[in-house]
């Protein structure tokens, strides 16, 4: 009995430190009133076959503190997600391509970039990503990192790599399918400049045994790739018939056109360094 009535002190005690008095609280009825909301902020109970008067929340102590949970709460989950989105980049500027930042020289594929967003739990569910094919410089990758930042900001978790550097750490380490099972964590897996890296057997090997482990787990991907369709639907060879084949099953494909931004920024640059050169 002792050790209960103890508890209930106790709790007194820790309400009560929740409670802070204000000068406009009043009594009514032998009970505390808060002067601002007008709510109890004591109660009577029955406690142990004793009635007591303990402390208790009024409503506006109660909503405040509950703001404050909720505050600490996106706190926490804004700090996640800078955290995840400086690990899911190979380079720190990609953190920031999103769809703000489009220049609006695309519109259908933002289009489809964000619808791509805006209904990715079915697109999860089927392992459906995209195939962003076009000519250099075109906004492949710009648009694939805005899709990432997109699902990041919603709490999904995303890696962009591309696939020379995914060759290159396969190449020097022992534990591959370790390394490659380990693509399967992220709800996202986007694989940059298919078609770029090494056209050796061992290339082609590795490079089908990663895309056929996100397909095996029913993972989504996007690839970008300078290729054109033709060249993906007829490949070379056969270690690149495997690799599209699977590529196309997976991945719905879009065209990536208009200018070279690259392009455009090199001739920008270009004359900027000549205005400045007195050229």
């Amino acid at each position: 009995m002792d050790g209960l009535l103890e508890i209930v002190a106790t709790v007194e005690q820790k309400t009560a430190a929740n409670l802070p008095r204000s000068s406009a609280d009043y009594m009514e009825n032998g009970l505390l009133y808060c002067g601002k909301c007008h709510t109890p902020k004591e109660f009577r109970g029955n406690f142990l076959g004793m009635v007591k008067v303990v402390p208790c929340l009024c409503r506006c102590r109660s909503e405040k503190l509950a703001a404050e949970e909720q505050q600490r709460k996106a706190e926490k989950r804004q700090a996640r997600i800078r955290q995840h989105r400086r690990a899911s980049f190979l380079e720190s500027d990609m953190q920031h391509w999103n769809f703000a930042a489009d220049d609006g020289a695309d519109p259908r594929i933002m289009r489809a970039a964000k619808n791509y967003v805006g209904n990715f739990t079915q697109f999860r569910e089927q392992g459906k990503g995209l195939l962003l094919y076009g000519g250099v410089g075109t906004g492949k990758t710009f648009a694939a990192a805005c899709i990432a930042n997109a699902l990041i900001d919603s709490g999904r978790t995303c890696l962009m790599t591309n696939f020379a550097r995914v060759l290159n750490t396969l190449w020097s380490i022992e534990e591959k399918q370790t390394y490659i099972d380990s693509f399967n964590q992220f709800d996202l897996l986007v694989l940059d400049d298919l078609g770029a890296e090494r056209r050796s057997e061992y290339a082609q090997e590795q490079v089908f045994n990663v895309i056929d482990a996100r397909y095996r787990a029913k993972l989504p991907m996007i690839i970008t790739t300078n290729l054109s369709i033709d060249e993906i639907k007829k490949p070379d060879s056969i270690g690149n018939s495997r690799i599209y084949d699977r590529v196309l099953e997976m991945c719905h494909p879009v065209e990536v056109t208009g200018k070279s931004r690259r392009r455009q920024k090199v001739a920008a640059d270009f004359r900027s360094m000549n205005e400045l050169l007195g050229l």
